[in-house]
């Protein structure tokens, strides 16, 4: 095999997704045909072992590719697009929400509506803006995970492919940790919770919702912690993602009978609160601890968007409370009753949403 093959290790965005899908994403110009003769040739590996393009990949795995033959690229495949300048409004404006920066990373305050990547109809990202963040470096910012276009807070840039790997093995490796505010529709029994419930892409959606999916899915846990209660009505809580299912959170609190507020794509309406409540989603990424390549933690906060802040303020919730829980691994133990309770309160949310659907069908004319 040759020497001038290069490394790539997959980030948190490309978990789960075929290979070939992959190459569409980051080496366009290899068209399918190309990187099936890779495949049967054994020239394209991962983690060192043959694949095929249907194969998938997952979170800090390294794909070896093997150098390109341009005179095997068709003449008539497209010309990658050249990304158009960034404005210098746009330019001032990514370099506003930067948190931190260091030789190897840059850490922004993402706000709510600005989605991480493009995509069908998306044409203003991160993504697309982060030519304004070279400052000294000569490479362009890598993302390292993504956020929901609509949730807002920590997220993490490495400034090197070097640091991009590092970081990839922190999120693989499971030493990252991500903490998460939200308020939520109601007041979960149990204060201090694991959910663990698999996670897959709803049929018939184009794979643009996920549902939990006991027979398919992939697992996914999460830890939730309770910070506050308005009455029965509200919940503030923490969420801590043990693992970094597509829209996790947000199936997960609606499986349980808790969806985010302002989450209508998996709560319906039931995530809409009256009394001035903004509708926008109360899903925030508060702080991210990861190793750093240089041997320290690098440990950011970022504070919520004015929408929560307000909610927070009309619900009477304690601001000073949001950090008072300690940022640790879970202190209680995962009995077989407390995963009983949870299976349980997941349970009679499904029964419930099939007892709506049901109803909806019996009305429909």
């Amino acid at each position: 095999m040759s020497d001038d093959a290069r490394n790539f290790t997959v980030a948190e965005d490309d978990h789960g997704i075929r290979l070939d899908r992959w190459f569409r994403r980051h080496m366009p110009d290899a068209s399918f045909n190309i990187v099936s003769r890779w495949a049967r040739t054994g020239q394209l590996r991962v983690d060192g072992k043959r694949v095929t393009p249907g194969d998938r990949v997952e979170l800090g795995q390294v794909i070896r590719v093997p150098p390109l033959d341009v005179a095997a690229v068709a003449p008539t495949a497209k010309p990658k697009r050249e990304r158009a300048p960034i404005s210098p409004e746009d330019e001032e404006f990514i370099q506003s929400i930067v948190l931190h920066r260091d030789r190897a990373a840059i850490v922004i305050d993402k706000p709510p509506g600005l989605a991480t990547q493009g995509g069908t109809k998306t044409e203003r990202h991160v993504d697309g803006l982060l030519d304004g963040l070279y400052f000294e470096a000569e490479g362009r910012p890598k993302l390292v995970h993504r956020l929901d276009k609509d949730t807002s807070g920590v997220l993490l840039l490495a400034r090197s492919a070097g640091a991009a790997a590092f970081f990839a093995k922190s999120f693989s490796s499971r030493s990252a940790r991500k903490l998460y505010w939200a308020l939520v529709v109601g007041v979960p029994s149990i204060e201090d919770g694991m959910i663990e419930l698999p996670i897959g892409k709803q049929p018939g959606t184009g794979g643009e919702k996920m549902h939990v999916d006991e027979k398919e899915g992939s697992p996914a846990r999460t830890r939730y912690r309770v910070i506050e209660r308005a009455g029965n009505a509200t919940a503030w809580v923490e969420l801590q993602p043990y693992t970094g299912r597509t829209h996790q959170l947000r199936v997960h609190m609606a499986a349980i009978g808790h969806p985010i507020v302002g989450d209508g794509k998996y709560g319906g309406q039931d995530a809409f609160l009256t009394g001035g409540i903004s509708r926008k989603m109360h899903l925030h990424a508060r702080r991210l601890r990861v190793d750093h390549p240089d041997g320290s933690k690098l440990d950011i906060s970022a504070e919520p968007p004015r929408h929560f802040t307000e909610s927070l303020e009309t619900l009477g919730f304690d601001r000073s409370l949001g950090d008072a829980l300690p940022f640790d691994e879970p202190k209680f133990s995962e009995t077989p009753e407390g995963k009983k309770k949870a299976e349980s309160a997941a349970a009679k949310a499904r029964r419930k949403e099939r007892k709506g659907e049901r109803r909806s069908r019996g009305s429909a004319k």
